[in-house]
């Protein structure tokens, strides 16, 4: 069995990760609720506000921590 090293990982990696995933998550969520309820555009807006979240994060992550 192998264990994950997160020994390297500093507090500004930690606290970048965990602020974006408190807003990726929800928003995918959110999509999959509102497709159940039958509101396509709604969902589909959330969907699209998640992949710009996505998207912001990876150029954080590029520009600060590379």
């Amino acid at each position: 069995m192998t264990y994950v090293d997160t020994s390297n990982i500093s507090a500004e990696v930690f606290v970048t990760v965990l602020l974006f995933l408190i807003v990726i998550a929800p928003l995918f969520s959110l999509a999959i609720l509102r497709f159940f309820q039958g509101k396509k555009k709604a969902g589909l807006l959330l969907i699209v506000a998640g992949v710009a979240a996505y998207l912001v994060f990876q150029v954080v992550m590029k520009l600060f921590f590379d």
